[in-house]
């Protein structure tokens, strides 16, 4: 067992993970907020992002940071959302692909029998377990980890931690195809497709249309902006039909409207970061 003293802090691509927590603990404390996730600042403390302040930079930078904080909030909700229809639908699988700091099995309601996987390397879910040590919270569904690298047979050990692709499931990859070249992407979904059974669901996060060159690396929380590799096709639903899925892709500024959150449309528009895609499996 990892001493939490020796904790090993984040670094590369998961300490962004550490960042979104953050986001989400700011988020939990405004009064009109969009979810509650009672953990993201226990997680965002012990990477060190707790307190904090924003970064110097000038007024180009902190829109930008903004801009990505809103993305990311918007985000977990559009995924809440997806997760409780999907749960409604009558799914019990859930998979978390590069699950990170994420916390939806300790603060979402789930109905008896729903087994959550979370899927990432060891690094980040042994920080994430002495975090959940320290804070002696209990999952409220059956919660299952799987330490393996997405560019391993993660399905193998997927199979091998009890998931069932007989059975639906609903897949989420919240803020990871980003940092996966166009093959990988390619890859993870025809992966994902091979294990979901007729009516699984998937929820999907995609950086939208030049936005590795609009956002640089002080936007993102972790400061990891500069490894984005991938932006979303020029038609995510067509994309997506030809793997075998039905697909609606939703935009930030819409679901942001929709939530009462409205992000406005400023003289320099630009499209945010976050393209919100919903699957079911055909």
């Amino acid at each position: 067992m990892t001493d939490e003293r020796e904790r090993v802090q984040p670094s590369g691509v998961w300490a962004t993970a550490v960042g979104v927590a953050r986001v989400r603990a700011l988020e939990t404390e405004r009064a009109d907020a969009l979810f509650h996730d009672p953990l993201a600042r226990a997680f965002a403390t012990a990477g060190g992002l707790w307190p904090s302040s924003p970064p110097p930079g000038d007024e180009a930078a902190r829109r930008r940071r903004l801009a990505v904080s809103r993305s990311i909030v918007i985000r977990t909700r559009f995924l809440d959302d997806l997760l409780r229809q999907s749960s409604a639908a009558g799914i019990r699988q859930v998979v978390l692909l590069g699950a990170g700091m994420d916390s939806r099995a300790f603060r979402m309601d789930w109905p008896d029998g729903t087994r959550l996987f979370e899927v990432d390397t060891a690094a980040p879910l042994d920080f994430k377990a002495s975090v959940l040590r320290e804070e002696r919270t209990v999952a409220r569904c059956e919660r299952i980890t799987v330490a393996v690298d997405l560019r391993a047979d993660w399905p193998g050990a997927l199979a091998a931690a009890g998931h069932d692709p007989a059975v639906p499931t609903v897949w989420i990859a919240e803020g990871l195809l980003i940092y996966l070249p166009a093959d990988a992407v390619e890859l993870l979904l025809a992966r994902i497709s091979a294990q979901s059974a007729a009516g699984s669901r998937m929820g999907l996060t995609l950086g939208s249309r030049g936005v590795i060159e609009r956002f640089g690396a002080d936007a993102v929380p972790g400061s990891a902006a500069s490894l984005w590799v991938s932006e979303m096709p020029d038609d995510p639903v067509g994309w997506l039909a030809g793997h075998g899925w039905e697909a609606d892709a939703h935009t930030l500024h819409e679901r942001a409207a929709a939530y009462g959150r409205p992000i406005g449309t400023p003289p320099q528009d630009e499209e945010r970061p976050g393209g919100l895609v919903s699957a079911v499996r055909r």
